[in-house]
């Protein structure tokens, strides 16, 4: 297994395609020139291809492990871990006042996306901690910003996310963890969590919860839940790691993937916390953290498709079955379709994180409505498009793809999570054409538009794509008004098409973008000719409602009636 990260190509989308340079020329991102951004893009690649990449397999082979109670990491994760935290990677787009430097998020997430190619399962660390940095920089008190912030920038300290318990997965207003006031601005937390990623490590020195719970006169569901802030050691008069809190981990889940990422099962036993934001608000500050770890996730498809598809391309170059097996059509296929797939998924990504930066520079509402739109495409198709390129990789392989010493395997088990973990998929898309649409539709047609106008702006250098593009703008434009108008139920049934045929038009847009801008216009015919398409039956789909879903029989789901 090897990997080399792509920063050519990442600088390309960045400078040419998602637009960061209208980034840099804001006073907030003023910082961010050309050549910072260059050097950063350039050490970040070497740190994941010579540092981190190593490490990948044996987070594999030799997984987290709970030994009476102590966490005991995969063989040379801290080694890996301490060279991110000792560059100020962890806290790149965190506010410098609080040691951070105070970079564009896009930026941030190039650089995730080779640490998280490099190894999924020890990026997963870093990922939530910047998401824990983010909701503390917009809800957290004074006190615990500087307290908190400045060990979490440098990676002395990590974060986590207690949100899901035993019986309150998606559903997080279920949930049954208590809070009380302790009467000294301190509260006691009690309750169990589950599927906690790094919730335990002994490569930092200290582990903070941000935990959600109920106070005793909180109301029902999501609108009477707090969060709180509850780290493994107690901080000391001096902010040094002190005592024990009362919380441990009960057991470590054993996973498909991400061996190396332990997965904890937390018990927190009158714990002592500290709330984060006003008291029954919690979701507001945890939705802080949840949309920045969404972005991240949809980066961690794209990073692992990416690696799986450079090893998945070595292969097919040395592996001869009548001449190297990268002359044969359908390889030639598979990887060209799974190459275009990725550079679109990337751009998607890397433009929600371009919005998120405009919307913090100036302001600007509609920045911000773009970013918010652009979140659960980002998500799920970053995710979608990962787990199709590395199975397509294990494909490539052939027999030997099947075979765990080859080791493509693994990027299979490991990207499978990101489609499930921080919102399914269907969530993502469900929101979309939810929480999303209720603008009437004035984010989508921004878009839209923005597809439409590419189209006319390379008409006259790519005539053919151009055309394509446009007509499935078009089309798409006017599924996009009939779903506005459908109730909820039948816009849920046709979610997750709606979602991935966005994502097919929009990851056109960006192809065609680089093809005049002097990408591969070879590239982009691929993706327009041979991905773009499928979003016809996907709108189709999409359109059917839900009728025909209610109408079967329940005992048709089991099996236990004639079709």
């Amino acid at each position: 297994m090897s990997y080399t990260a792509p920063v050519g190509q990442i600088a390309f989308i960045l400078n040419k395609v998602v637009g960061l340079p209208e980034v840099s020329n804001t006073e907030v991102f003023a910082e961010a020139t050309s050549e910072t951004i260059n050097a950063v893009l350039t050490e970040a690649g070497r740190i994941a291809t010579e540092v981190i990449a190593p490490v990948n397999r044996s987070g594999d082979l030799s997984p987290a492990r709970l030994e009476n109670g102590v966490l005991r990491s995969s063989p040379g994760f801290a080694e890996a871990f301490h060279a991110l935290a000792e560059g100020g990677w962890i806290g790149l787009s965190a506010n410098p006042q609080h040691g951070g430097m105070g970079l564009p998020q896009a930026l941030n997430m190039a650089v995730n996306e080779m640490v998280a190619s490099a190894c999924l399962a020890l990026q997963l660390n870093p990922m939530l901690t910047q998401g824990q940095i983010e909701a503390l920089e917009h809800h957290g008190s004074e006190e615990l910003k500087a307290l908190y912030l400045p060990k979490l920038n440098s990676g002395e300290w990590s974060g986590t996310m207690n949100l899901t318990e035993p019986g309150a997965g998606s559903d997080v207003g279920a949930l049954t963890t208590r809070a009380e006031r302790a009467g000294d601005g301190s509260y006691r937390i009690t309750g169990q969590k589950i599927f906690i990623t790094w919730g335990d490590s002994d490569v930092t020195q200290n582990v903070c919860h941000l935990v959600l719970a109920r106070l005793p006169d909180g109301g029902p569901g999501t609108r009477g839940i707090s969060l709180f802030m509850v780290p493994k050691l107690i901080p000391d008069e001096d902010g040094n790691p002190g005592t024990p809190n009362d919380l441990r981990v009960v057991s470590l889940e054993h996973k498909l993937g991400i061996h190396g990422s332990p997965t904890c099962v937390m018990s927190f036993e009158g714990a002592k916390g500290w709330i984060v934001g006003a008291e029954h608000k919690g979701m507001a500050a945890m939705f802080t953290m949840m949309n920045c770890a969404r972005l991240g996730v949809g980066i961690q498809g794209v990073a692992q498709g990416e690696a799986a598809l450079q090893q998945a391309t070595t292969y097919a170059f040395e592996r001869n079955q009548m001449g190297p097996i990268i002359r044969h059509p359908d390889v030639r296929r598979m990887l060209a379709v799974s190459r275009a797939e990725i550079f679109a998924a990337r751009a998607i990504c890397l433009a929600c994180a371009v919005a998120i930066d405009m919307a913090k520079a100036t302001g600007d509402a509609e920045w911000a409505a773009r970013a918010a739109f652009l979140t659960p495409i980002a998500k799920a198709y970053g995710t979608d498009a990962g787990t199709r390129v590395a199975d397509t990789a294990v494909q490539v392989h052939g027999g030997m793809g099947y075979i765990e010493e080859t080791g493509i395997a693994q990027y299979l088990r490991d990207v499978r999570i990101t489609s499930i973990y921080e919102g399914t998929n269907g969530i993502q898309a469900m929101d979309l054409v939810g929480r999303k649409f209720a603008d009437g539709g004035v984010a989508a047609m921004a878009l839209l538009d923005e597809i439409l106008d590419g189209a006319k702006e390379a008409q006259s250098q790519h005539p053919e794509l151009a055309h394509q593009v446009w007509q499935a703008a078009e089309t798409l434009r006017e599924t996009t008004q009939d779903l506005l108008e459908c109730d909820l139920p039948d816009r849920f049934a046709g979610a997750v098409p709606y979602l991935s045929a966005f994502a097919r038009v929009l990851g056109a847009h960006y192809h065609l973008r680089a093809a005049i801008n002097g990408g591969s216009a070879t590239l982009a015919r691929v993706h327009i000719s041979r991905v773009l398409p499928q979003f016809n039956g996907e709108l189709a789909a999409a359109r059917a409602g839900v009728a025909d879903l209610e109408e079967l029989d329940d005992a048709l789901f089991l099996g236990q009636m004639a079709v």
